[in-house]
């Protein structure tokens, strides 16, 4: 059992000491910190339309204290003001940078319209000019037809609109928008680190190989305890690295002042985040992870140099882009068949069945049962990738096949 530890602590401390884990998991936290202050930055993005000054060109000279009043009720900071200039020297300003836009409105059958800024991106200015224009053509029409300002405001009042659901499995409209962000984002995650720890384990392996460092490990210890000690202390470097980002997340948002009930936020469900969606989302991680990494360690001692993982690593990752797929068409239509079919195959329920644990209120069964065939293929797979992997490690030259499994299986019977 010493030698276990040796190498798992090897395995663990080589990888956490490498630049790129560093400046993956200091960029990860930071992007947190992004996320969480990203109202207060779209703010002061926005706050450039803040003493904007929007020359107006209109015949009647009535529409633009019309213009201010509804720019204003909007709790905009652009001020309209009518204009003398031609549009020839309007557009010469804005050219040389002394006016930010102006406005032509023409009045006829109805208003129209016709905003001028140096950019045709312009989002929020623009914006908020076009509402007021369309709230004063509103207006216009409700004065023409003879009707109060009430009538109008009845006359727009949206209809309530309900969404109800028959299925047993189903939830409410409220629960699904407070889940659906939330675990968007977490697959996506899981979906990461099922691509990135794996991977990390298959060129671990191979560098040893390529390095002949792998000749003196398996003269003492055996290439099984190997394995596992190398999935051990990989899995283990990355539950400290998700710990981080958890921790980097939670005092990010803490500390940014955002209110977790508003704008973004609500929109991605964080309003609403229940504990017991993240525990089953370690708990898919971890299983996917050992499904993964077995299957990763196993290719990865097919091979003998690193340049050759990424070739015989590709139908692992075609497996967990195919499940990914999956995953994220399912959030729109959680129920669909397919979905739920995928949910029981083992390397694809580590995401799909989170998914459908996240999305519905499905029997407790249904879970423990994607579980339990989830760990019946990790101990199969462990039997399987062990016998492949005490061979694999003592084969050299190029192996860039499949095939080589049963070479490896038939050399590690021999030793």
């Amino acid at each position: 059992m010493h030698s276990f530890w040796i190498i798992f602590k090897q395995a663990f401390m080589t990888k956490a000491r490498t630049k790129s884990f560093i400046i993956t998991t200091v960029i990860v936290a930071a992007a947190f910190f992004l996320l969480a202050n990203l109202p207060g930055i779209i703010e002061s993005f926005d706050g450039d339309e803040e003493g904007q000054v929007l020359h107006v060109i209109e015949d009647s000279g009535e529409l633009v204290p019309q213009l201010q009043a509804q720019l204003a009720q909007s709790d905009s900071e652009i001020q309209a003001m009518p204009t003398d200039m031609s549009e020839e020297e309007l557009q010469q300003g804005i050219t040389e940078g002394t006016i930010e836009s102006y406005l032509v409105l023409e009045e006829g059958d109805r208003l129209s319209a016709r905003y001028v800024s140096e950019s045709a991106n312009e989002m929020g200015a623009g914006s908020a000019v076009e509402n007021a224009v369309r709230a004063i053509q509103t207006s216009m029409t409700a004065e023409q037809l003879g009707l109060s300002g009430a009538e109008v405001e009845e006359l727009f009042m949206p209809a309530d609109f309900e969404r109800q659901a028959v299925s047993a499995t189903s939830k409410t409209e409220e629960e699904l928008s407070q889940a659906r962000g939330l675990v968007y984002v977490l697959i996506l995650l899981i979906y990461v680190a099922v691509i990135y720890y794996p991977n990390m384990i298959a060129m671990e392996v191979a560098n040893e190989k390529s390095s002949r460092v792998m000749e003196i490990l398996i003269s003492s210890v055996s290439p099984v305890k190997h394995m596992f000690a190398k999935i051990a202390g990989i899995g283990t470097l990355g539950i400290v690295q998700m710990m981080i980002f958890g921790i980097a997340g939670y005092f990010a948002f803490q500390t940014s002042g955002s209110n977790m009930a508003e704008g973004f936020f609500s929109v991605m469900g964080f309003s609403e985040i229940k504990v017991s969606t993240f525990l089953v989302a370690i708990l898919f991680f971890l299983l996917g992870y050992f499904l993964y990494a077995v299957l990763a360690a196993l290719l990865g001692s097919l091979v003998s140099r690193t340049e050759d993982v990424q070739q015989l690593m590709l139908p692992m990752m075609f497996l967990i882009i195919i499940s990914s797929f999956i995953a994220f068409s399912g959030i729109g239509m959680p129920e669909a068949s397919y979905v739920t079919i995928s949910s029981y195959i083992p390397f694809f329920a580590p995401l799909v069945m989170f998914l459908r644990v996240g999305m519905l209120d499905i029997p407790l069964w249904e879970p423990l049962l994607s579980i339990a065939i989830m760990l019946a293929t990790i101990g199969v797979l462990g039997w399987f990738g062990a016998r492949v992997y005490r061979g694999g490690v003592l084969m050299y030259g190029s192996s860039q096949s499949l095939k080589d499994i049963g070479k490896a299986i038939h050399l590690g019977n021999k030793k």
